[in-house]
């Protein structure tokens, strides 16, 4: 890999300090859209004059577009420069959100939201190799835990946001509160972001392209759709079939090229295979607890949407509060040890979720989210960095492009996995009744937490030894003695 930017260990200062915020500006801003929206989809719906389950298509549109270009991020990262990909990203996804505040008709909004996805795709992965490729290993947890820390504020902040958007403003600002931001961030990035990529760009694996991301998107779709009685069961069926053949054949195209789209290879490193595994069952449970907690709170416990975000926002300030420890937390005890005891209480976190009731004190409800905000922080902080623990360098985009996929892929398994098990709890009379409402969130939120646990088994074949690199006591003192 050849930098157009002088190595890594010749930046600037300036550029070291900055780039976090850089990357953590903009996973913040993609991040935080998508939950105001899911609180604004009512009102969106009436002012379109359309049904609310027709803006399905709006959220779903973008989940598609991710799982679908994702997967090139890498590629364009290495064949075009990290900040022009990156810069590009941003100026793409704050177009796309200009165009969403502006559409006038459902058609016209869901293929902005694709246009967002575009940008979106871009972002995450591409972010994270920068990160990797800047910082030494043994610095890499002190930056990824900062940078980790607004994709778990904005799913916090959403529905609070959205909710005063909606009430006091008009739903566009949805949409606009992305500009100023986005041009911003487009100007620093321009100016400040190191440019790496290599002089000899692998070849675009277009066969790779077309057999997974169509796979992926079908099976996002059918994800989507599932449990919603719009398709047969046989249809619903042979869709996945046909998802699961592509995603299959792609596995087979990949082990016969030289360039695949995503190195399949890169899992036959332990670390970076048990940290994406882990990660993606892991987030089957976890995933599904914002989809769940507004429910429980709303519709469970009668509160009212602005409330319901002001108990959620503990959570994010536990997260912030603790990125500075985190460091600290595995140079102690190692990875094997923090991810082993952290998933398991994780799972037991969701279900005492499951045990809120109307009875149940406010203050107790906030002490649990101030809980699950610091194990949720030191969990995503810890499966982040662990995957980059031995892969080389000049494998950190292939890396990247895997990971960012994957979770992906698993936040969208979760969010499905969550309602599944909710309408499987809820029978068709339960709509009217809230107790039985309670009874089947609880029900569900203890079905999460055991899917959580089951992940503490991938996490129990790492060694003692593994990640010590990121989490070395001499360089974690020299960084601090810089700071």
């Amino acid at each position: 890999m050849t930098p157009a930017e002088p190595s890594d260990d010749r930046l600037p200062e300036t550029t070291r300090r900055i780039l976090p915020w850089l990357v953590a500006v903009a996973f913040f801003m993609e991040a935080l859209d998508t939950t105001i929206l899911n609180t604004g989809v009512p009102t969106i719906a009436k002012s379109l004059d359309v049904t609310a389950l027709s803006m399905k298509a709006v959220l779903s549109s973008y989940t598609l577009s991710l799982a679908v270009f994702i997967p090139i991020s890498g590629w364009m990262a290495d064949r075009f420069g990290t900040r022009r990909v990156f810069a590009g990203a941003i100026a793409l996804f704050t177009l796309g959100s200009l165009l969403c505040g502006l559409s006038t008709n459902i058609h016209m909004l869901v293929a902005c939201r694709i246009l967002q996805g575009m940008g979106g795709a871009m972002m995450t992965p591409v972010g994270r190799l920068v990160m990797v490729r800047t910082f030494a290993k043994s610095d890499l947890v002190r930056a990824m835990s900062f940078v980790a820390v607004p994709a778990l504020i904005a799913p916090m902040l959403g529905p609070l946001v959205g909710g005063l958007i909606v009430d006091y403003l008009h739903w566009r600002v949805i949409f606009f509160v992305n500009i100023p931001v986005g041009i911003l961030g487009f100007l620093l990035v321009w100016f400040n972001m190191p440019d790496y990529h290599e002089k000899a760009a692998r070849p675009l694996d277009v066969l790779g392209l077309i057999l997974f991301s169509s796979g992926v998107a079908l099976l996002s779709y059918v994800l989507e759709i599932f449990g919603e009685h719009r398709l047969g069961t046989g249809d619903i069926l042979g869709l996945l079939a046909i998802s699961l053949l592509l995603i299959v054949g792609y596995g087979l195209h990949a082990a016969r090229t030289a360039f695949p789209l995503l190195n399949l290879t890169l899992f036959r490193i332990r670390t970076f295979a048990i940290s994406v595994s882990g990660s993606f069952v892991t987030r089957l449970g976890i995933g599904g607890a914002p989809f769940l907690l507004p429910l429980l709170y709303q519709v469970g416990l009668g509160l009212t949407p602005v409330q319901s975000g002001l108990l959620i926002m503990p959570q994010a300030l536990a997260s912030m509060s603790t990125k500075f420890l985190l460091p600290r937390v595995l140079e102690r005890f190692g990875y094997r040890n923090v991810l082993i005891c952290n998933t398991l209480a994780l799972g037991g976190m969701l279900m005492l979720f499951g045990t809120i009731s109307r009875a149940t004190p406010i203050w107790l409800i906030i002490v649990q989210a101030l809980c699950y905000g610091v194990l949720t922080s030191l969990q995503f902080t810890s499966m982040n960095t662990l995957a980059y623990a031995d892969v080389p360098r000049d494998q950190s985009s292939g890396a990247s492009t895997i990971t960012s996929t994957s979770q992906q892929l698993s936040v969208s398994f979760g969010v499905a996995a969550a309602g599944l098990t909710t309408v499987f709890f809820l029978p068709t009379e339960a709509t009217a009744a809230p107790a039985l409402i309670i009874d089947g969130l609880h029900k569900a939120f203890f079905v999460l937490g055991g899917f959580t646990i089951l992940s503490a088994l991938v996490f129990s074949r790492l060694k003692k030894s593994d990640g010590a690199d990121e989490a070395g006591e001499k360089d974690l003192h020299i960084e601090e003695a810089k700071s």
